[in-house]
């Protein structure tokens, strides 16, 4: 029986098929899509939505599933305990928009930008194809990740869904 996940702010979670996993409100965020390239094999897959490149910065109430560089290694060492080999994994993210755009704002002011920097970088550390990106723009979005399908979906206010 399909199941409906919702991800929240700062979360992840993990699932098998033929759920569907969706995180809402993607603004300066990235959400991360990671599963089995070959479906047959384990059916898992996992979406974080990331608010933050990096915890360094941070001492306190750190949560894991806020800063990418805490809750990408930690959903993949969860897929990886539930079956998933590291070598299958691929990856497809969206996310990251300039949500408050002022023409005189410094590159190092957009947060989208930074996390989607940061996301790639971890997926390139932990040797995880990144398949497809809907990332950058001024425009917040929805991701659906199908597990029976092996589909993501992305959906922005005003425009059709697009397939990742």
């Amino acid at each position: 029986m399909e199941e409906e996940i919702k991800v929240g702010i700062a979360d992840y979670k993990t699932a098998g098929s033929p759920n569907r996993i969706t995180t809402l409100g993607l603004g300066s965020c990235v959400g991360v899509c990671i599963y089995d390239r070959y479906p047959e094999e384990s059916g898992l897959g996992g979406m974080a939505h990331i608010l933050l490149p990096d915890s360094r910065l941070f001492k306190k109430n750190i949560k894991i599933g806020k800063f990418a560089d805490l809750a990408i290694p930690q959903m993949v060492e969860e897929l990886s305990a539930g079956g998933i080999s590291t070598r299958n994994m691929v990856a497809k993210i969206a996310g990251g928009a300039n949500m408050f755009h002022f023409s005189d704002s410094s590159p190092d002011l957009d947060i989208g930008m930074r996390n989607v920097l940061a996301v790639r970088a971890i997926l390139k550390q932990l040797g995880i194809p990144l398949l497809a990106e809907d990332t950058g723009g001024y425009q917040g979005r929805t991701m659906i990740m199908d597990l029976g399908e092996r589909s993501v979906r992305i959906v922005t206010a005003g425009r059709q869904a697009k397939l990742l």
